[in-house]
């Protein structure tokens, strides 16, 4: 019986990698003009973290982490995201004694036990900035904005930035308990999830997926209208500071973000055609979560973004990404054993110079190398045919022009590093 990829996965194979690269190469890019370094984290950590930090009320902990006891015995939970393991690491490599803000970035495979559909698979791909140690309303608007630039530059269309509050611990308790006494009376109707989030998390039962839910929670009371002082003036500063970056939003007072961990601001960016979910990424501030896993109060924001869900909407846009990765040289030779050598030592050298090359390893016919190197698109051949070599010489031939020249074969690396 033949294997086969797990359900939810997918193999990238090179002429789509090479698109993945050229998407890489841009957030990099990004994060260098915005400041913010690379940390890589383990693909797996200790359980608690994530029933912690991402939260007990949340689908992730409640149904959708593959979770796993190692040899010693101990509970392991494969990532299904990273900003508690970013924490954490800030946490245990003391990252607070330096200067702040400190301005992570990531870029990986996350794993969570979701249905396959159209966006969602089960080992996906998340790049995402975390900004430990500023509570100034200008880095929210940082993230936001680097969200937004990110997707011009990709020129996806139809961008829908939805921005909210939730509060913090002063004034959700307040609003905790006005939910609570508008979804009593619903209890009967609320699904079992939501249930058991009426005494947990009420304000997690607006991120629900059932209509029913959704339709309980439509004249449900709203957290922008309960918030305090220090959270009113947060969440006004950042959609002035937006304004001021012609960055265009609009309230979504029912934005709650699928985690327990988010205060504050909380942010969507959505784009329609890319399957059962608009949101390209998502993200907020969480100014609670470094204590709650075991560190000092720190304030931090971030976003995290699926990197399929970039190509599904560009997809759905009839959009693509270009590639650089046009083959330099296709070293053509006879199969006589010293054309096959010298063929195969120039290539070597030329490979030492930066140039990309392939050459046919086999026993092609002249024929079938040459289709071999327009298949490939390469931007020279050189040809290694049985007078010239005796002559030291090879052809050398423009692809695009159809122009070729003989040289010494000594010569032959400094003409193309020169063309």
């Amino acid at each position: 019986m033949q294997i086969t990829r797990p359900r939810g996965t997918n193999d990238f194979l090179p002429e789509i990698t090479a698109k993945w690269q050229e998407v890489e190469a841009l957030l990099r890019c990004l994060c260098r003009e915005y400041g913010y370094g690379e940390i890589r984290t383990p693909l797996f950590e200790d359980t608690e973290l994530f029933s912690r930090g991402v939260g007990e009320t949340t689908d992730i902990v409640q149904k959708e982490m593959y979770t796993f006891a190692d040899h010693g015995g101990r509970s392991m939970t494969l990532r299904p995201e990273n900003t508690a393991s970013a924490c954490r690491a800030y946490i245990e490599n003391k990252l607070y004694g330096g200067v702040q803000p400190v301005k992570l970035y990531y870029l990986g495979p996350m794993f969570r036990y979701e249905k396959p559909q159209a966006g969602r698979f089960r080992q996906f791909h998340q790049f995402g900035l975390e900004l430990f140690g500023s509570a100034a309303p200008a880095a929210d608007a940082e993230v936001i904005s680097f969200a937004w630039d990110l997707y011009h530059r990709l020129h996806i269309k139809g961008l829908q930035l939805k921005i909210n509050s939730v509060g913090c611990p002063a004034c959700r308790p307040a609003y905790k308990t006005a939910l609570q006494d508008y979804f009593r009376p619903y209890l009967g109707e609320l699904c079992a999830t939501c249930r058991d989030r009426f005494e947990r998390n009420p304000l997690r039962i607006f991120d629900c997926k059932s209509e029913i839910c959704r339709r309980i929670g439509a004249e449900a009371p709203l957290l922008l209208d309960s918030l305090c002082p220090e959270c009113g003036e947060h969440f006004t500063a950042v959609q002035e500071l937006l304004t001021t970056a012609a960055i265009p939003f609009e309230l979504n007072p029912r934005l709650v973000r699928g985690l327990d961990y988010y205060t504050k601001t909380a942010f969507e960016i959505e784009v329609a055609g890319i399957g059962a979910q608009s949101a390209l990424c998502g993200g907020g501030r969480y100014d609670g979560l470094i204590e709650e896993i075991g560190g000092t109060p720190t304030p931090a924001v971030g976003f995290a973004l699926g990197m399929e869900r970039i190509f599904a909407a560009l997809a759905a846009q009839n959009d693509d990404i270009e590639t650089t990765g046009c083959l330099d040289v296709y070293i053509i030779s006879g199969m006589d054993k010293r054309l096959k050598q010298a063929a195969f030592a120039l290539a070597c050298r030329l490979r030492g110079s930066g140039i990309s090359v392939e050459m046919e390893l086999g026993d092609k016919s002249f024929k079938a190398q040459m289709k071999a190197a327009d298949r490939l698109q390469a931007a020279w051949t050189v040809i290694f045919g049985a007078n010239e070599f005796a002559a030291g010489q090879a052809a050398v031939r423009n692809m695009a022009s159809g122009e070729q020249i003989e040289l010494p074969i000594e010569d032959i690396r400094g003409y193309l590093m020169q063309h």
